[in-house]
């Protein structure tokens, strides 16, 4: 791969109109309540927010846009916020012992801007080249400050659309949104809804669940993550929403791997389960990913000056939903958190060494199978593993969305994405997510690299792949 960086840093966005977008009047019982569940409670602690991009292509003027498109735009949001009002409601955070929820009242909305982009070549950014981590920050919305009453309650809007254009080529729709309200699953959910909607795709329409009811909570979850956020500082959350994670020295790149990819890392360590007389608990194209691109990190930083002795540590999160959690199954159109976190622990020795990816998969795959047994001894971890990101995130590696959201069959009517990804991408951050072709691709991987880093990890990379072939 070219080693040349695309650098967004002179990127020009001109905002041309902001408008207010809520469900239709009178379509949504107002004030409509929404209880947090213990899954919500602890992002509450998180203030950094969720920010995901689409690009699609429409080679029309400027002018065509605004007068096509942007009404169709609005106006099927407006009748997508009546099932995913959330959105346009508050989250509600009163002071203690009351209990934080969300809350839609007659007349919220959410705010929605209309932007173009008058210095960025919409190709170059949809394109394989390594770009600047921050390529994509100016294209994403900033949430309204959060406002606090006169007896310290905070109400925190929860998105903030930003539509960009880019005239006679395309435009690019960017989210921000806090994950107190929902997770990538049900934001997914959201997004399909919108394109259904203004795509005129009706039978694709699947409406949401908002019985908050089903979630049991027989271990007390939600009052003891409540005093972890109630014992926070309330001037974090003053801050939702405005912090874009920047990283200048840092490059994006995106790389896919084909079926064979994948094919050949089960059968590699498939293989060496049996040679060794071991069984491993759950072998996916999740965790051969996670375990190939973790080993690989970890070569990269190996010098003469890392401790082999020190564990590393992989973070990654599992969607309980058609679960049963406690006596109820959730629905796959439950909208609300529903993750449980899971940490895998392995020395810097084990990874780096001629075994590391089969070493990474049996741990990967262990803690897989344990939180599909054992949710709710898993989501006790939801109220420390924020401090513990904090705590040990230099030597943690996260890995965030899924191939299994589906993002590029996100279709508004003009097709499907050019190129969709999480903007807050990181060093210790990787994004997975479905392929643009799926002919060619299973899976994709983003992943952000030091400027210096691209030709070493690309070499680190294929003779892992190659590695795996000649183990066969």
């Amino acid at each position: 791969m070219e080693n040349k960086v695309m650098n967004h840093d002179d990127t020009v966005v001109k905002v041309i109109e902001q408008f207010q977008v809520g469900p239709p009047p009178g379509s949504v019982p107002s004030p409509t309540s929404i209880s947090l569940s213990f899954f919500d409670v602890p992002y509450l602690c998180m203030p950094i927010t969720c920010k995901r991009i689409f690009f699609y292509e429409f080679p029309y003027s400027k002018t065509h846009f605004l007068q096509k498109v942007l009404p169709n735009l609005k106006q099927s949001l407006s009748l997508t916020l009546k099932h995913f009002f959330h959105f346009s409601s508050n989250i509600v955070f009163p002071q203690k012992p009351q209990t934080p929820h969300i809350l839609y009242s007659e007349g919220d909305t959410l705010t929605f801007i209309v932007a173009e982009s008058t210095t960025t070549n919409l190709d170059n950014l949809v394109s394989d080249t390594p770009k600047d981590v921050t390529c994509f920050h100016a294209f994403v919305p900033m949430l309204p400050s959060p406002r606090a009453l006169e007896d310290g309650t905070l109400l925190i809007p929860p998105m903030a659309i930003q539509v960009t254009i880019f005239p006679n080529s395309g435009f690019a729709i960017c989210i921000n949104f806090s994950h107190v309200v929902v997770d990538g699953k049900g934001f997914h959910h959201f997004m399909k809804f919108w394109a259904s909607v203004c795509g005129s795709k009706e039978n694709n329409i699947v409406l949401p669940s908002h019985d908050r009811d089903m979630i049991e909570d027989p271990n007390g979850l939600k009052a003891i993550f409540l005093e972890t956020v109630w014992n926070s500082p309330r001037e974090r959350f003053m801050s939702l929403g405005h912090n874009v994670l920047s990283d200048n020295n840092h490059v994006r790149l995106t790389f896919v791997l084909t079926r064979d990819h994948v094919d050949n890392l089960k059968k590699y360590v498939s293989t060496k389960c049996q040679r060794h007389g071991l069984e491993i608990s759950h072998l996916s194209t999740f965790v051969v990913t996670c375990s190939l691109f973790w080993v690989c990190k970890i070569k990269l930083e190996q010098d003469i000056k890392t401790n082999d002795d020190e564990e590393l540590y992989l973070c990654f999160w599992l969607d309980c939903r058609t679960r049963n959690i406690g006596e109820l199954e959730i629905p796959s159109t439950y909208f609300g958190n529903c993750l449980v976190n899971g940490i895998v622990a392995i020395k810097r020795s084990k990874l780096v060494g001629q075994n590391g990816i089969f070493e990474a998969a049996i741990a990967i795959g262990s803690k897989v199978r344990e939180m599909q047994s054992e949710p709710y001894k898993c989501a006790e971890r939801l109220k420390s593993i924020f401090s513990e990101v904090a705590t040990i995130g230099h030597r943690m590696l996260r890995i965030a969305s899924s191939p299994k959201l589906d993002v590029y069959e996100t279709d508004f009517g003009w097709g499907k994405p050019k190129l969709s990804e999480v903007v807050h991408l990181h060093s210790q951050l990787v994004s997975l997510s479905d392929c643009r072709d799926k002919e060619d691709g299973i899976i994709e991987v983003g992943v952000a690299l030091g400027r210096t880093q691209i030709h070493k990890f690309n070499t680190i990379l294929e003779e892992e792949l190659a590695n795996i072939v000649v183990c066969d």
